[in-house]
């Protein structure tokens, strides 16, 4: 396997990995209308050419040809990375490649000077459990509007890459 920055022309292969994997995660947390608020909110094209065209480091997991799974991230402060985004098809969860993806991200952030990486997880997803495992920490809790009606009801956890090595 290997990572590599998304382009635009990699939009779709993001969406339908990003469609097939939304409803196994958080259909027993989120309405279908919430889950079709948030995949348009947060995977339109336009959102995703921005993102992509933007200072946030978009990659792509790849398997022999295959794209697997995405990833992003953004040096939000001189010593912190936020974790905007991850997402395998289902296919390939439980096969390492989360393991692979966030060994990735901390040697990116090692690399950047980060000390400390930073993501958001809704408290009733089942990452919660992942991500404690890789070494993050539930720092705090978030309830965050995102319009429409809907929020996200939000773990902050931070991973210590000081610690973590």
């Amino acid at each position: 396997m290997h990572f590599r920055k998304a382009v635009i022309s990699d939009i779709p292969v993001i969406q339908r990995i990003a469609e097939k994997a939304w409803r196994p995660t958080y259909g027993h947390i989120l309405t279908e209308e919430q889950t079709i608020y948030m995949l348009d909110m947060m995977y339109g094209t336009e959102v995703l050419m921005k993102q992509i065209g933007s200072q946030i480091a978009f990659f792509l997991a790849v398997e022999v040809d295959l794209v697997i799974g995405y990833f992003a991230m953004e040096i939000s402060e001189p010593s912190k990375m936020k974790l905007h985004k991850i997402y395998l098809d289902p296919d390939q969860k439980s096969k390492g490649v989360g393991s692979q993806i966030i060994a990735f991200i901390k040697e990116f952030g090692l690399k950047a000077g980060v000390k400390q990486i930073e993501l958001n997880v809704n408290k009733f997803n089942s990452a919660v459990q992942f991500y404690e495992k890789m070494g993050f920490f539930r720092a705090k809790e978030m309830v965050l509007d995102i319009g429409n009606g809907y929020v996200m009801d939000d773990y902050v956890m931070q991973l210590n890459l000081e610690s973590a090595q």
